[in-house]
């Protein structure tokens, strides 16, 4: 390899959030400053000034080492200096790699001035000590990124909100935490957005009429607050992700949620989701815009089954994505009729609506049989016996609950009662054998049994145990359960008795009282099968699971 005579230089400085602290003596003009100066009195040529402000050096993705390397790989520069080796970066392995690897392949020089480090002059103490150099300052990395994590999660434990700006509705308020402040325009738009996705009404439609209604989205709200143009490259439109954002950010409810998510280390920054028992909960410390009644019903929502598909005139039926075809399992589809009536000078033309097994309407009779139901049919099937049982509830609650407690087929009050003794006696039997199995050690080492006896009571006594744990534990579940069978149905109640006076069947009452409806084959003058999952009354099997179990008669209703 010849020797340079004649150097091309990049200088390449480097600041990072953790070294701001430092002061003055780091700042990006002050290694710039001392760089240019070495490089002037030596006389070598300045090519360019490679800058990166902000960023971590034990991450080599930045955008000013890329040109810096890349300038050396072109044979543009020949010549690298830096303050010192942290300067260039704090990953041991990578600074390790480009100084003793990469650079010598292209010929580069590399210097750190402080550090006394020249790859021209090998030879000395300061490159003998440029592994443990480097070593030292990613220990040094590892550190900083130790103390300042455990910074931010005390400044979180006791209630200080981190974030650089409140969400959407808030502002940050001006107090020692810099709470969340309700931001009375926007939160007037979030508490709508709440309302509406409460009514089961998706978030690609609610995201269509803020945007038909041309309010401002998130981010150009927030840049017009500061008298800025929004920097950020978007569309200005209101989407669906955007939506679901507002709707799954429990900041809404009043509590601070913070540390949800982390780097996977101080070298690599993808950013992943903390485990649950890790996020940091602290309630009720600001304003809330929504209640826990609401938030709740939006989280049932999204657990349904129904995405709710719009029509092209922006119509959504009430039972859209909670039909089933009890015989394949498909979803049934929404259909259309035009169909003309009047005199023929002037006919008058409607939409007739119907649903039908989406296998059947897309292949035919050879993938599945028609199940055709026409919408108005299911719609007052639906309501009326919904209205039945709201009737039952008004007329005599405690029967209500006692029939929908059968509904759940539970056991009855004195099969819970016996079940309640066996465990009672279940529990004293594991205790007086928890005492047993220890004795007949001790009798045995006393020789007050033969070991043949003691190894057979051992085998007795253990076997007896593990058969009476797994009765136990069985016994404990189905108490729990019955308690939560009595949760479930009040809940049930409560709900049902919003629509007491209803008239119609709406997409709201649907998506709060049906986990979902199976529709059995059409066929002329014959009564169908149609069976309505209720929610918190039945344990449906999985609507995906009808493929493998076939057709499912049990529980079904006849209309």
């Amino acid at each position: 390899m010849s020797k340079q005579t004649i150097y091309n230089v990049g200088i390449y400085v480097r600041l990072s959030q953790e070294d701001m602290r430092a002061g003055e003596s780091l700042s990006i003009e002050n290694q710039k400053l001392i760089l240019t100066k070495y490089v002037t009195e030596q006389g070598w040529d300045i090519e360019n000034i490679y800058v990166d402000d902000g960023y971590s050096g034990t991450d080599f993705n930045r955008p000013g080492v890329s040109r810096l390397l890349e300038d050396a790989k072109t044979g543009k520069i020949n010549l690298i200096i830096v303050k010192d080796l942290s300067r260039f970066g704090r990953n041991y392995i990578q600074v390790g790699q480009y100084i003793d690897y990469i650079f010598p392949t292209y010929n580069i020089r590399f210097i750190a001035l402080s550090d006394n480090v020249d790859t021209a002059n090998k030879d000395t103490s300061a490159m003998d000590m440029m592994p443990i150099v480097n070593l030292f300052n990613e220990w040094h990395a590892a550190s900083t990124s130790k103390k300042i994590r455990a910074v931010i999660e005390a400044n979180c434990k006791a209630g200080k909100y981190r974030a650089t700006a409140a969400p959407y509705g808030y502002i940050k308020g001006d107090d020692e935490n810099h709470l969340p402040v309700v931001d009375e325009p926007a939160a007037s738009v979030v508490l709508r957005i709440f309302e509406m996705r409460s009514q089961g009404i998706s978030p690609r439609h609610i995201a269509d009429k803020l945007n038909e209604e041309k309010i401002q989205i998130p981010s150009d709200y927030y840049y017009a607050r500061l008298g800025k143009p929004n920097p950020r490259r978007t569309s200005h439109m209101w989407s669906a992700d955007t939506v679901k954002q507002i709707v799954r950010n429990p900041t809404y409810l009043g509590h601070l949620v913070q540390m949800r998510t982390t780097t996977i280390s101080y070298k690599n920054h993808k950013v992943v989701k903390r485990p649950e028992e890790e996020i940091i909960v602290i309630k009720n410390t600001h304003e809330p815009l929504v209640s826990q009644e609401t938030w709740d019903k939006i989280r049932e929502i999204e657990r349904s089954v129904s995405q709710g598909k719009k029509t092209k005139s922006g119509f959504v039926a009430p039972l859209s994505g909670l039909m089933f075809c009890a015989d394949c399992g498909e979803k049934m589809r929404l259909g259309f009729n035009n169909t003309t009536n009047g005199s023929k000078k002037k006919p008058r033309k409607y939409i007739r609506h119907n649903f039908n097994c989406g296998r059947y309407n897309r292949n035919g009779k050879l993938a599945c049989n028609s199940h055709y139901i026409k919408m108005k049919d299911i719609n007052a099937l639906i309501l009326a016996d919904i209205r039945s049982m709201a009737t039952l509830v008004l007329e005599n609650e405690d029967a209500a609950r006692q029939h929908f407690l059968f509904k759940k087929e539970q056991i009855n009050t004195r099969q819970t009662a016996e079940e309640q003794k066996q465990l009672h006696n279940g529990k004293y039997r594991l205790a007086e054998l928890e005492k047993l199995i220890p004795s007949i050690y001790e009798d045995k080492v006393l020789g007050k049994i033969p070991e043949d006896v003691c190894v057979s009571l051992l085998e007795k006594y253990q076997a007896e145990q593990k058969v009476l744990s797994e009765d136990v534990e069985q016994l404990e579940a189905k108490l729990n359960a019955v308690k939560q069978d009595e949760n479930d149905v009040d809940e049930f109640i409560k709900r049902l008795k919003k629509y007491t006076d209803v008239q119609e069947l709406t997409r709201e009452m649907c998506l709060e009282l049906i986990e979902y409806i199976t529709v059995d084959e059409y066929a002329k003058d014959r009564p169908r099968e149609i069976h309505i999952y209720y929610k918190l009354l039945e344990k449906p099997l999985p609507h995906k699971k009808f493929l493998e179990v076939g057709k499912y008669n049990e529980g079904k209703e006849t209309a």
